[in-house]
């Protein structure tokens, strides 16, 4: 790859910050419908930028709340525009050199401090190929490494979409096994740990693994996360929190995945036989999927006759994601441990990635200015101020092809 960086590329080791309020505000207002050339151009393409342009939006009027430039973007959002399609992503990944060229691959700046300091990244997905590729491109270093698992589920054109983007960077790969993910499931586990298996056998010395989804996006760039996860000193950031008597079910019955008749396809079902305790005297706790792990805590897990035992055990649970982790950053002696005795870790409290309630807003945080499915905010631009301002490194969600009528009536 070229290694050449333009002055903007340049100006991002000293405006981080200010760099990410462009993309995400990009990101926030194209999120619907795609107002930026994302593929070879064409009629309808060029359509898109002229309507961008046309509004003449003001990211920075819109970090700052201001009204007017908030009410743009609404107006923009609902407009339908030609949406971003995955087709058009394997016609640009089939020339690779259009590709690296066209999305700035070839011009992104390391420093040293990044170079010294490489991240693997997880991104477990199953749709949207130009969200996954936004979210890679937002993330880029050359030092880093990325492992994609696509769920065996997805459509052909999203998997040759993703099967582009890592044949055209030589950082970027596929997961050597993959899972038919459903929701809920031991299966969403596993695609993270089949990545992480494979990061390992990287020749990349990477320091730190964070996972992500398709619907994540960073408020941060990589020299700040660079900075931020020195400061970890080895340490893991994640939720970890002790459960309650309703979370405990997920762990103390057998679940059985079976026919669901509405999207998800399969869910796992309680039944109503008991399980026996967690091997080894595991206390439990729960979280949620997503981690910032030290590489030696992963080479811990990848030995680990107890880590072994605790995910076999964990087969037949609900979301065995959610208590997984949680609950190995607690065992004693493992790796940057979270100690038992130290008081629960929530979402708020752990940098991880930040996702909005639609049942807490209002209390823990500012109501949403997009839209809710299933409860969870799907981001609007006037919320481009809290969500860079709020701390966190991630986000969740975020959607290109939601529709509003239909966000309104399943939240």
């Amino acid at each position: 790859m070229n290694r050449g960086c333009s002055l903007l590329r340049l100006s991002r080791n000293f405006l981080p910050s200010l760099l990410l309020l462009l993309a995400l505000c990009v990101l926030l207002i194209t999120m619907k419908y795609s107002y930026i050339t994302q593929s070879l151009p064409s009629p309808a393409a060029l359509n898109g930028i002229q309507t961008f342009h046309k509004y003449d939006i003001n990211c920075h009027a819109i970090h700052d709340m201001d009204p007017v430039e908030v009410g743009k973007s609404l107006i923009i959002r609902k407009k339908q525009v030609v949406k971003d399609m995955d087709e058009s992503l394997v016609e640009l990944t089939s020339n690779c050199s259009l590709f690296i060229e066209s999305r700035g691959y070839d011009d992104v700046c390391v420093s040293e401090e990044e170079r010294d300091f490489p991240i693997a990244y997880s991104l477990v997905v199953h749709k949207s190929a130009w969200m996954v590729e936004r979210l890679i491109r937002a993330l880029y270093s050359a030092t880093n490494i990325y492992c994609i698992h696509y769920d065996q589920k997805s459509s052909a054109q999203f998997i040759s979409a993703m099967e582009g983007v890592a044949r055209c960077l030589p950082n970027v790969f596929i997961a050597s096994k993959r899972e038919s993910v459903f929701y809920a499931s031991i299966s969403r586990l596993k695609a993270d740990l089949n990545c992480l298996s494979d990061l390992l056998k990287s020749e990349v010395k990477w320091k730190y693994v964070i996972n992500l989804c398709g619907q994540d996006f960073p408020l941060r760039s990589n020299m700040e996360l660079v900075s931020e996860l020195k400061r970890l000193n080895g340490s893991n950031m994640l939720e970890t929190s002790r459960p309650s008597e309703l979370k405990k079910e997920r762990f103390s019955f057998h679940h059985k995945l079976k026919d669901a008749s509405f999207e998800y396809q399969k869910l796992p079902m309680k039944t109503e036989q008991k399980k026996t305790p967690p091997p080894h005297g595991i206390e439990m706790f729960i979280g949620n999927a997503y981690f910032v792990l030290s590489r030696d805590f992963i080479e811990f897990m990848e030995y680990s006759d107890v880590v072994r035992d605790f995910l076999a055990w964990s087969e037949d649970t609900y979301s065995p994601d959610e208590h997984f982790w949680a609950t190995l950053v607690r065992l004693k002696g493992a790796p940057g441990e979270v100690p038992r005795s130290q008081p629960d870790v929530t979402d708020l409290m752990s940098k991880t990635r930040l996702v909005k309630w639609e049942y807490l807003e209002g209390n823990l945080y500012p109501v949403c200015t997009g839209e809710h499915v299933r409860s969870v905010c799907i981001y609007g631009a006037g919320e481009l101020h809290w969500l860079l301002n709020y701390g966190h490194w991630f986000a969740n969600k975020f959607d290109p092809k939601v529709d509003p009528g239909l966000q309104r009536g399943l939240g």
